[in-house]
């Protein structure tokens, strides 16, 4: 997909990005703001443009993965059966052009043309208990991380929020980095302990059967620390060195894969400290953010009006577009699930009008059942009988609004991709009215790992060296 990349634009235009993105999400607040499964209970679909309804409606889904989200599958010509309104085209075209670029500089991973669910980028004990998109993300970033150690002259990278490991152990007893690894929970920290002493065994057994292919010099395993990361406080474990040697300073490079809410944060915070020389982190679950704290970072868009994002925003922003494009083409019949989620929500209203969009535990193989069946098993799994009496009809006429439930729901996947571009430039800008130099790369392939761009930063200038980061090792 087209999109804006962060390379080569300037401070003042990063700047203006940011004034575009929430001029646009203000326009289209009210699709951004809507909950899918009130899609009847709110009448969504009347809410939308009486133009927009004709264009849309009675699109097939692998027709709005074409049409709408621009994404046809391989070979597919693209085919409008009608002429589209101009407002709507012109949501379109501002979503893809406003939203960073997610495209990496690679084509589809080629280390699972052999096996989709082995990476042949990795030995066979580095994949051990990893599974196929952990192995692209371990593999990209922890190669990311190793450029950029040489590039800054790190010393140790920092592992936050490394959970079992799998980043910690792929960069030290892989890429032969020192790597200290931090997480809050004490089981996860005892697993990845367990993991090392397993990864380091099977890897002495390798090198018995290919000496060829011994490592140079001692494996390091990472050092593993338990200890909760706050985002508005320092942490001093985190700064303190694994080893020094005299005359040296510690020279540290902080990195998260997938940084969950707002240990993403607590990463830029220490970034300031004078022990830090890098940062490369890749965020995720941005509903969590802590309002206020989390987002806005920086002077510059806490000062724009309109630049407030709500939790639904923020959640909206974490979904998966390409994923759900190809559930598009696939046309499959797992895409009801809004649509029956919605059609139970009115049951629920019907009999108790203050229950507003109650959890609801997942229904397994919704595909395979009856929507009188689901709602009676949606009914049960929120608290009410679901021997309640059901309006047969009526559930039959929201059945039939299925496509417009798919429709309206692909629109505010398009425009989600801002919300998170508006996240990540809050964060860029953050940075650099510190004086620091920050880039986003999209890392990861999309379709794999969603959340695939990763936030590089510097305390000086990498110049032309900065594309190294960039390119895909071979």
């Amino acid at each position: 997909m087209p999109g804006v990349s962060t390379r080569g634009l300037s401070h003042e235009e990063r700047r203006q990005l940011a004034v575009n993105l929430t001029r646009v999400l203000a326009r289209y607040r009210p699709i951004l703001d809507a909950y899918i499964i009130e899609f009847f209970t709110d009448s969504l679909w009347g809410t939308l443009p009486c133009s927009w309804r004709e264009a849309l409606d009675g699109l097939t889904p692998p027709q709005l993965a074409a049409q709408l989200l621009g994404m046809p599958g391989e070979g597919e010509a693209v085919r409008y059966r009608s002429v589209w309104p101009l407002t709507l085209l012109a949501l379109k075209s501002t979503a893809h052009a406003l939203a960073f670029t997610r495209t990496p500089g690679f084509q589809t991973p080629s280390e699972f043309l052999e096996n989709p669910s082995q990476s042949s980028r990795l030995t066979a004990p580095f994949r051990k208990h990893v599974r196929p998109k952990k192995q692209h993300e371990i593999r990209r970033l922890g190669e990311l991380v190793k450029k950029l150690s040489g590039l800054t002259g790190s010393t140790q990278v920092v592992d936050i929020g490394s959970g079992q490991g799998h980043l910690s152990r792929f960069m030290s007893l892989g890429l032969g980095l020192t790597v200290k690894s931090i997480d809050g929970d004490q089981r996860l920290v005892e697993r990845a302990r367990r993991l090392d002493r397993e990864l380091l065994q099977a890897l002495e057994k390798e090198e018995k059967r290919k000496p060829q292919v011994t490592q140079a010099g001692p494996r390091c395993s990472p050092h593993h620390v338990v200890r909760w990361v706050e985002p508005t406080a320092l942490c001093q474990e985190l700064l303190l060195p694994l080893e020094t040697r005299p005359g040296h300073g510690a020279r540290l490079l902080l990195t998260g894969l997938h940084a969950c809410g707002d240990l993403s944060v607590a990463l830029l915070r220490h970034f300031s400290c004078p022990e830090v020389v890098a940062l490369a982190s890749v965020g995720c679950c941005y509903m969590k953010l802590s309002e206020p704290g989390g987002y806005p970072l920086s002077r510059w868009v806490a000062g724009l009006r309109g630049s407030e994002l709500p939790y639904r925003l923020r959640e909206g922003a974490c979904h998966a577009l390409e994923e759900y494009a190809e559930r598009l083409r696939r046309a499959g019949p797992g895409l009801r699930t809004h649509c029956y989620r919605a059609a139970l929500e009115t049951v629920i209203r019907a009999a108790r009008p203050e229950l507003r969009r109650p959890g609801v535990q997942g229904i397994p193989r919704v595909h395979e059942l009856k929507i009188e069946e689901y709602v009676q098993r949606g009914l049960l799994r929120a608290g009410l009988d679901p021997q309640l009496p059901l309006d047969l009809a009526a559930l039959r006429a929201h059945q039939a609004q299925e496509d417009r439930v798919v429709a309206f729901f692909s629109l505010a996947l398009l425009l989600a991709p801002l919300v998170e571009t508006l996240i990540l430039l809050d964060r860029l800008l953050y940075l650099q009215e510190q004086d620091f130099h920050a880039e986003l790369l999209p890392i990861f392939s999309p379709e794999l790992s969603p959340r695939n761009l990763v936030l590089v930063a510097t305390k000086r200038p990498l110049g032309e060296a900065f594309s190294l980061l960039e390119t895909e090792d071979s």
